[in-house]
């Protein structure tokens, strides 16, 4: 009788701890920030939307809005990121650029990197000064794949982005075809752009892309077009930018594209949270709902989160 009494001290003492830890682990509160695009329904001038107007969800439990900060006179890092094999009729593109660098805001600084060996290669550094920027822009000039693959790319410049400054807001845009040669057939669960979506979403980019045949047979085919096609709006989708492309082909003008992404710059909004998760530092899935009939927003499906306890800016661990 006594051996049994010992036993069931000790089970119930295993149990109680075994209770507090899992209780402790449940309530751990984590912390996290994104940058949502917020515009109107129909055209007009920006809409305003109060943080009282947000429901958000992090990992699927209920999150507390924190922050809620316009970002529209905040500062802005952008890389174009094209793509090292796309088709040299590119330069066709190259007044709509130059333009698009011009026209961009004091608080903005720009480069220009082509996807080259899996890797974001730049020859200049971000900078606010235009002729600076322009410096990168030429023809394409590698053979067909020699991106190795538009995610490697995507992967690396996340991991390496030229700058340290934590405050500016990290905007990219793709110009590809977005074909992934080393994963050939459609799958929204190829592991090269799951792994360019957490990349992006560990560093706080907000991806955009722009649809641009590359060198190359697959480039040419209806079922390349689509393929790529969507698996570019997976990534935009993720990371809350946006995908551009007119059917199957070729744009005529980028004009209409970089007009648009100047209107969702303006229309930016950084999301500060604290949700009641695990306590450990990851990629969780984010969903918002806005409560003003007049505005619509463009939410990032993952966000970068860490211990509330640990004070970092977006993205950092």
């Amino acid at each position: 009788m006594k051996k049994l009494s010992r036993i069931l001290c000790i089970v119930a003492t295993a149990l109680f701890l075994a209770t507090t830890a899992f209780a402790q682990y449940g309530d751990a509160t984590e912390q996290g920030q994104a940058v949502v695009t917020v515009l109107p329904t129909k055209a007009g001038p920006p809409v305003t939307v109060p943080a009282t107007g947000l429901a958000v969800k992090v990992g699927g439990k209920q999150a507390t809005v924190t922050g809620w900060t316009p970002l529209n006179n905040h500062p802005v890092e952008l890389v174009l990121l094209i793509d090292g094999a796309a088709r040299s009729s590119l330069g066709t593109q190259f007044a709509a650029i130059t333009n698009f660098v011009h026209e961009m805001p004091a608080n903005t600084k720009m480069a220009i990197a082509f996807m080259e060996n899996g890797n974001a290669d730049f020859t200049e550094p971000l900078s606010s000064n235009p002729a600076v920027v322009l410096k990168s822009l030429r023809l394409p000039a590698g053979p067909p794949g020699i991106s190795a693959s538009p995610y490697f790319c995507l992967s690396n410049l996340a991991k390496n982005w030229p700058s340290q400054d934590r405050s500016a807001r990290r905007e990219v845009v793709m110009i590809t075809d977005g074909v992934d040669p080393y994963y050939v057939q459609y799958n929204p669960e190829d592991p090269y752009v799951l792994n360019a979506i957490h990349d992006s979403a560990h560093a706080g980019l907000v991806v955009y892309s722009i649809y641009w045949r590359n060198e190359g047979l697959l480039g040419r085919s209806g079922y390349g077009t689509v393929t790529g096609q969507n698996l570019l709006n997976e990534v935009t989708q993720a990371t809350g930018g946006y995908s551009y492309w007119e059917g199957f082909g070729n744009p005529v003008d980028f004009e209409p594209y970089f007009k648009d992404l100047r209107h969702r710059l303006d229309g930016q909004y950084e999301l500060s949270f604290t949700a009641p998760l695990n306590g450990k530092a990851g990629v969780e899935r984010l969903d918002m709902h806005v409560n003003v009939q007049s505005a619509k927003v463009d939410v990032p499906q993952q966000v970068y989160v860490h211990p509330a306890e640990v004070v970092g800016q977006r993205g950092a661990e």
